[in-house]
């Protein structure tokens, strides 16, 4: 029988939107209006759903925005002059690419063309070298988002051992270096897990904290866990039924067999997403509030 306590994600996301709306507000009494430009390539379901989400959080809370929509067969030349077209806008406050992108096109060049201005989630290489530095422009919101429901939960994270499973340029690599930093709410002692790992549940279970971003439904159960864990499961996996009439969203974790063993844990969904979303609105008015106040 489960018995560990939920992390619930949007007890934490009403709070960052409690203070966004306070911040529109003020910017709003000096005539600056936040706005947010999305580009989606791709017509995954799951993609729409996610962009679809970041306009609807930014309706909520009078927060404007543009949703430019790519064809996922153009040239990658399209993408580039989206963005390029976006960091260019004086009145575009923040950036958001969706990924992951089609296969012909690479990461890299849009992480090269992003400004580092208008970048809010971190994507471009100059912010995530400031983030490495540990100087961050913005924080990546889903990195962001794992060590926020952390800290509101009052669960230490400086000195506990992280095993953070999953090394993407998105997630993994991100929150490890976040979770280093020389902070109260840093200080981890970080390993980070891949497929070349050689016992993956050796590693998780020595761990105080495990975080999974791999997009591989039930890769992590009870067997891999030691008492008292505390588990966030950062994916969304789409898979179908039993009937195979509809789908349902499943995380990284077997959340049944873990849930009756961790300490906490998050459930999927309602766990890291609602967060995730609260903090990327979040750096789009810190974005609007930089030029507001003339910063570059």
């Amino acid at each position: 029988m489960p018995t560990a306590e939920r992390l619930r994600g949007e007890p934490v996301a009403a709070e960052i939107r409690a203070d966004v709306r306070d911040r529109v507000r003020e910017l709003d009494e000096r005539g600056v209006t936040p706005t947010l430009g999305t580009v989606l390539m791709s017509d995954d379901p799951a993609d729409e759903r996610f962009v679809a989400l970041k306009h609807a959080a930014c309706r909520d809370l009078d927060i404007a925005s543009r949703d430019v929509r790519i064809d996922p067969g153009a040239p990658a030349e399209r993408l580039h002059q989206a963005i390029d077209r976006l960091c260019a806008d004086p009145e575009i406050d923040g950036v958001f690419v969706q990924i992951p992108l089609p296969d012909h096109v690479a990461l890299a060049e849009v992480r090269r063309r992003l400004d580092p201005a208008t970048d809010v989630d971190c994507l471009s290489f100059a912010n995530l070298g400031r983030l490495v530095r540990g100087d961050p422009r913005y924080l990546p919101a889903t990195s962001a988002a794992v060590r926020r429901l952390l800290t509101a939960n009052d669960v230490s994270i400086e000195g506990e051992d992280v095993a953070i499973v999953g090394r993407s340029e998105i997630v993994g690599k991100p929150l490890a270096n976040l979770l280093l930093h020389d902070a109260p709410d840093g200080n981890a002692t970080v390993t980070v897990c891949h497929s070349r790992t050689t016992d993956l549940g050796a590693v998780t279970r020595w761990a105080d904290i495990v975080v999974t971003a791999v997009g591989v439904p039930g890769l992590v159960d009870d067997s891999m866990l030691s008492p008292g864990v505390t588990v966030v499961d950062v994916s969304a996996n789409r898979i179908e039924s039993e009937s195979g009439e509809d789908t349902q969203v499943v995380g990284d974790v077997d959340f049944e067999s873990a849930a009756a063993v961790a300490g906490a844990i998050t459930p999927v969904p309602g766990g890291v997403g609602p967060v995730t979303l609260a903090m990327l609105v979040s750096n789009v008015v810190l974005a609007a509030e930089r030029r507001a106040d003339g910063e570059g």
